[in-house]
């Protein structure tokens, strides 16, 4: 049975587990080189995947033809595809709500994943698993709950980032399975490819800004983001289970609010810390071996 579908949190190897909290780092900060940009949200989505491509091409072809099944190369496009409308989705919903919902529905992810983990298994979550969820979601809410609200003003720039973190466990889905058959660069390669094509026309078609006046937020973007944040991620897919690469995910809240302190000056409240605080501990339980 694979890791994507394992009822037995077996506890992850510290190498793993270092590379899931890392790639959870860099795509939280990605978020700042995105407000950089100066470009449509959607257009810097696309730089994202485009210019990190000719990078992940040439570390991929490193090992070697790579041989794809039908079957694989059709996952691969699908792949791509279900991550083009997840970015596209996410950056238009982030500037038609605030950001505390925005991350909320965006990292939905976190409890779909694992979810799909136990229905595939047929199992119910252990003691120390529920008690991990749940750590995890007290966290959550308490890390956005200072400035979390439903609002009809909000409503649309909600409903696109809860869209996002929906074809996010779908992405997540189809590469845990087919890193069954890639190694983590080539998958990514060709997945990345995938998106960048509908992306760019669907920047076009909205009549975005495209190119930009300074490449550097685009850049690091890229590198940031897609080559190393999204490359650690593929990796972990195939080896983590879905519950510790669901609470994983949970680290982003933690790192878009440190950024925003240091860099913004936005104060962490007590909430605050006390939910990443909950979301550590729940991290320190799934590394932890079940009792059986």
């Amino acid at each position: 049975m694979s890791a994507a579908t394992s009822p037995k949190i077996l506890r992850p190897a510290k190498a793993d587990f270092v590379a899931l909290i890392a790639a959870n780092a860099l795509l939280a900060a990605g978020a700042l080189f995105v407000r950089m940009a100066d470009v449509g949200p959607v257009a810097a989505a696309f730089w994202r995947m485009g210019l990190a491509l000719p990078l992940l091409v040439l570390i991929a072809g490193r090992g070697g033809p790579i041989r794809l099944s039908r079957g694989v190369a059709i996952a691969l496009a699908l792949s791509g595809l279900l991550f083009a409308v997840d970015l596209a989705s996410w950056h238009l919903g982030i500037v038609r709500t605030n950001l505390a919902n925005a991350t909320l529905f965006g990292n939905a992810t976190s409890l779909m994943f694992p979810v799909y983990g136990f229905v595939m298994a047929r199992v119910w979550p252990t003691q120390r698993q529920g008690l991990a969820l749940t750590l995890a979601a007290a966290g959550a809410v308490l890390l956005m709950g200072r400035s979390y609200e439903l609002s009809p003003d909000h409503l649309v720039g909600d409903l696109l980032c809860l869209l996002a973190g929906l074809f996010y466990t779908f992405y997540f889905v189809i590469v845990a399975r087919a890193r069954d058959a890639l190694a983590p660069f080539p998958l990514l390669a060709a997945s990345t490819l995938a998106s960048a094509i509908p992306l760019l026309a669907l920047a076009a078609a909205m009549g975005e800004r495209i190119v930009p006046h300074s490449w550097t937020p685009l850049i690091a973007l890229a590198l940031c983001s897609q080559v190393l944040g999204q490359g650690l991620m593929t990796y972990v897919l195939g080896r983590l289970s879905p519950l510790v690469i669901g609470l994983g995910l949970l680290t982003q809240p933690v790192v878009a609010a440190t950024i925003g302190w240091v860099i913004f000056g936005e104060r962490l409240g007590l909430a605050d810390i006390i939910g990443a605080v909950l979301v550590g501990l729940a991290l320190v339980l799934v590394r932890q071996p079940d009792q059986t």
